[in-house]
């Protein structure tokens, strides 16, 4: 039997299944993507600019794309060590803490916003020792980068796990026999095998960062040009029913964060075709 005719036999339906799947994706992101867009074409080039090129658009647009990366790396590193300790050891409470990786995808975001502003503010169980050294984290940009490490740690350690599990430790001690140092063997056999999982893990932790609002602004202040997001502005510009400046800026976060995960998203392909898979 050909292999096109057991496709057949095994998805039947192809065609009605293929234009439910495109009718959905249409009318849940392509069709509010369309509007976005249309939208945007109500302002002259010259006002589009304006808006974009406004001090305060720009510095809210630095605080969310800037911290959104720099809380992905740190989520990409220590992502990686938390999976390395919860795939590699056995120790008490391994499954307590392996849940508590996904806590922050079950947690509403205005709770853990509120948390964290309470956690971290000058009198809070973190924020008052951090305040004795000088370092103010609440209402800061501090606190936004802190958010963001927050609710983007699971993305990292969910996504780099299952490839870390099928990595058959008996490559490392075939590396080891043969003369590799420790180092030699994360940096040759172990890094190559999980690039492409920590490239998509960084990619999604970004993304979500870029995007994050709930808990951010109940720990960021929300001051103009100092901690306010670009989310927050956009809904800013809604509640003052500027609808077009607040599409202006929303199409400008579409794109650039297509334009980032796009490149992330082909350096995990040149990854996977460049790099052996052990």
């Amino acid at each position: 039997m050909s292999a096109i005719a057991l496709r057949r036999r095994t998805l039947p339906g192809f065609g009605l299944t293929m234009g439910l799947t495109l009718t959905w994706l249409s009318v849940i992101i392509l069709i509010p993507l369309a509007g976005l867009f249309l939208k945007s074409l109500e302002l002259s080039p010259e006002q589009f600019w304006a808006i974009l090129s406004s001090r305060r658009t720009l510095n809210a647009l630095r605080v969310s794309f800037g911290l959104a990366f720099a809380a992905a790396c740190v989520n990409l590193v220590m992502g990686s060590i938390i999976v390395w300790a919860l795939v590699r050891y056995r120790f008490p409470g391994r499954r307590i803490f392996d849940a508590i990786v996904d806590v922050p995808f079950a947690l509403p975001t205005a709770v853990a916003g509120v948390a964290l502003s309470s956690l971290f503010a000058e009198k809070g169980w973190l924020g008052a020792p951090l305040a004795a050294l000088g370092i103010k984290v609440a209402f800061t940009p501090v606190g936004i980068f802190v958010a963001m490490i927050f609710i983007g740690i699971p993305f990292v350690v969910r996504t780099v796990q299952p490839v870390l599990q099928d990595l058959d430790p008996e490559i490392e001690e075939a590396a080891g026999s043969l003369g590799a140092s420790r180092w030699q063997t994360i940096v040759r056999v172990i890094l190559p095998s999980l690039a492409p999982a920590l490239l998509t893990g960084l990619a999604l932790a970004f993304a979500r960062a870029v995007g994050e609002y709930g808990s951010i602004i109940f720990i960021a202040g929300n001051l103009p040009n100092v901690s306010e997001i670009a989310p927050l502005l956009i809904v800013i510009r809604l509640s003052e029913f500027r609808y077009a400046d607040a599409t202006a800026i929303a199409v400008v976060m579409l794109v650039v964060s297509f334009v980032i995960i796009f490149a992330v998203n082909r350096l995990q392909r040149w990854a996977q075709d460049r790099i052996p898979m052990h």
